[in-house]
């Protein structure tokens, strides 16, 4: 018996350091980070983290969250998190923000084999955090759909190296170019009559803000060629992603077409940019309150950027700016495809319920 056994016995010895052989790979800080072979059990840290792992069809190996994700709001704006409400039950290893609690982390059973860290200079710093630890920290940068858009899929390679889901990442960096290259074609069809002007206003930006809070380079607005008068002149310049107008700049630009992010529900029915637009004397003079052009959009700046809502977003704008080239598209209906290819369900009409079923819709400004 043991004869027969003992070829089968020196193969798995020889086998046994490619099983327990770690990788190398190189995060977003150019750290050169060893992590183990197979990778089942992660944490997420840090601003839209887990809304990468979530694109990647990873939530099932994520054993711990930061305090965020076990909070209970009236509003949420996170596709992920409404798609998997089964994050809401798992422990917790620290703040939001990436304010990672070592002993928290070391507590955990079963203990994550690596942590993915979006944001190297936000909350705990990595280096510090994998010392601590002794467990692998790989840092992301989250990018954005514009400047930054290589950074954001070099992220979601990252990711799929670690975890072995290559081929998902890159399925998802085609699912996004090719949205983004089919909005652009669309915004081309129907002749170059000039452009509607546009104003986005009540963006989050680490909390609710009211109507002049916007962001001149909107990537909804630049993917369907719209006229972002918060842009100025050069539609296409680095712009920031924040920015505060002053209401009398509102005023005179007197935008054809006003969009209204629906963050700013959370400020109250006394206050924020729909309580505004009804009541502000200023505002009711402009062009675009009088006529009815005022329109709600999903919340896309929660836990950092939402980039599954900014493609919803712009096929529903593309469908008001561009209604040739966006005949066949129900903006919804889009949404919910958008959702369901990269969080794993459709949530569009949770979340528009959640902001009162304003998304998609000219938003009523008087009480009748």
């Amino acid at each position: 018996m043991l004869t027969r056994l003992l070829p089968h016995l020196v193969l798995c010895l020889l086998l046994l350091p490619s099983l327990l052989q770690a990788r190398m790979v190189t995060d977003a800080m150019g750290r050169v980070v060893e992590v183990p072979d197979h990778v089942e059990r992660v944490i997420g840290s840090g601003s839209g983290c887990l809304r990468l792992l979530a694109f990647l069809q990873a939530i099932d190996v994520v054993v711990a969250v930061d305090d965020i994700e076990t909070k209970r709001r009236t509003f949420d704006a996170r596709p992920y998190a409404l798609a998997h409400p089964e994050l809401k039950a798992l422990p917790v290893f620290g703040q939001f923000r990436g304010h990672d609690n070592p002993e928290l982390i070391l507590s955990l059973s079963p203990q994550p084999q690596v942590i993915f860290k979006t944001a190297s200079t936000a909350g705990h710093d990595p280096v510090e955090l994998q010392a601590k630890t002794g467990i692998p920290v790989v840092v992301l940068d989250y990018g954005d759909l514009v400047a930054k858009r290589q950074l954001f899929y070099d992220s979601l390679r990252l990711i799929g190296t670690v975890l072995q889901r290559q081929e998902r990442a890159e399925a998802v960096i085609t699912f996004f170019e090719t949205a983004i290259t089919d909005l652009q074609q669309r915004s081309l069809i129907g002749g170059s009559e000039q452009r509607p002007s546009v104003y986005l206003g009540g963006v989050a930006y680490r909390g609710p803000h009211g109507f002049v809070s916007t962001e001149p380079s909107y990537p909804p607005f630049r993917f369907v060629n719209a006229y972002n008068r918060a842009a100025g002149d050069d539609q296409e310049a680095h712009l920031p992603a924040h920015s505060t107008v002053a209401k009398e700049q509102i005023i005179a630009w007197d935008p054809d077409i006003l969009f209204l992010d629906l963050s700013t529900l959370q400020m109250g029915d006394q206050a924020g940019g729909l309580f505004e637009l009804k009541n502000d004397p200023a505002y009711r003079t402009l062009t675009a309150v009088r006529h009815g052009t005022v329109y709600g959009v999903l919340p896309y700046n929660w836990y950092t950027t939402n980039y599954g809502s900014l493609l919803a977003n712009s096929y529903f704008i593309g469908t008001l700016l561009h209604p040739e080239g966006f005949a066949d598209i129900d903006p919804r209906q889009k949404a919910d495809e958008i959702y369901h290819f990269l969080v794993g369900k459709s949530v569009f009409a949770e979340m528009d319920r959640l902001f009162g079923n304003l998304a998609y819709r000219p938003v009523p400004l008087t009480d009748n």
